[in-house]
């Protein structure tokens, strides 16, 4: 762990200059294939994916919040013209720079990455130790459960932590949050809607896969009782999901409606259960 904190810890400290796989691991003295296995299985990502959607993280937040002209960012951000920089932003953000600009409304891409058990951890009572359990989040969740989302951010295009905390309020105080809990840490969060199957938010930890983590959170909820879950996730093909729509269809999740939230496209994907008839 102390080598991807240490990658981590350089990559950050150099985010305005250009990087690549080679330039880290001589940097840290590592192989660039062991460093990038390594990363690759521990973060879910390579080391090209996380730079990149870092850089284009610090550089939305400084197309909201500066005064700087957006081939300036580009080069901030590492490229070497703004047409470059366009193109992929766009491509991740699912809108130019100039109109990100026009409508200031920032969200992450891609968080800092860390492995801070203190900010997952949801008690300190002995017998959680060594359990895989999913509880109800209660009010005293809410710290780990914000931290927690954090970490997950990538899964959320447009989530904004000041609202999410609100409605998660709403959802504790209807019993619709939960928690997976393993050895006192947080590895997985759900909200629910009773109403028609829903999944509004589902978060996995980097470090578990994904397929399982949703399995058990269906199998283990209310969500086993309906004939129909529902989830909306990234449209086939969407270069910022890190497997989330992957995962979905290893379960059995079918393609659905084409949808547009808050700007985004999306996609909606349901899950038959209990011998349900479909197309």
């Amino acid at each position: 762990m102390n080598l991807i904190m240490d990658t981590i810890d350089y990559i950050e400290a150099h985010l305005s200059e250009k990087m690549n796989l080679a330039l880290v691991a001589h940097a840290l003295h590592y192989s660039k294939y062991y460093l990038h296995r390594v990363f690759s299985q521990t973060v879910g990502m390579t080391i090209h994916d996380y730079v990149q959607r870092r850089k284009l993280t610090e550089a939305a937040k400084m197309l909201v919040f500066s005064d700087k002209s957006i081939l300036e960012i580009a080069l901030v951000a590492g490229y070497e013209s703004q047409q470059s920089f366009t193109t992929i932003f766009k491509a991740m953000y699912k809108k130019s720079p100039l109109q990100y600009r026009e409508e200031k409304d920032y969200y992450p891409l891609q968080l800092r990455f860390q492995f801070n058990h203190e900010w997952t951890q949801t008690s300190n009572n002995k017998e959680l130790e060594n359990l895989r359990i999913i509880k109800e989040a209660t009010k005293d969740d809410v710290p780990s459960w914000m931290a927690f989302v954090s970490l997950v951010i990538d899964g959320f295009p447009h989530l904004q932590e000041a609202e999410h905390r609100k409605v998660l309020q709403t959802y504790i105080a209807d019993r619709r949050a939960f928690i997976m809990i393993e050895n006192g840490l947080i590895i997985g969060n759900m909200l629910i809607s009773h109403i028609n199957g829903g999944i509004d938010f589902l978060g996995v930890h980097p470090l578990y896969d994904k397929p399982e983590i949703i399995h058990l959170f269906i199998k283990m909820t209310d969500l086993a009782n309906y004939k129909k879950v529902h989830i909306t996730s990234f449209r086939k093909g969407d270069k910022a999901d890190l497997g989330y729509r992957n995962a979905l269809i290893q379960l059995g999740f079918r393609e659905a409606e084409l949808l547009t939230e808050f700007g985004y496209p999306t996609q909606e994907m349901v899950l038959y259960q209990q011998g349900e008839i479909h197309d």
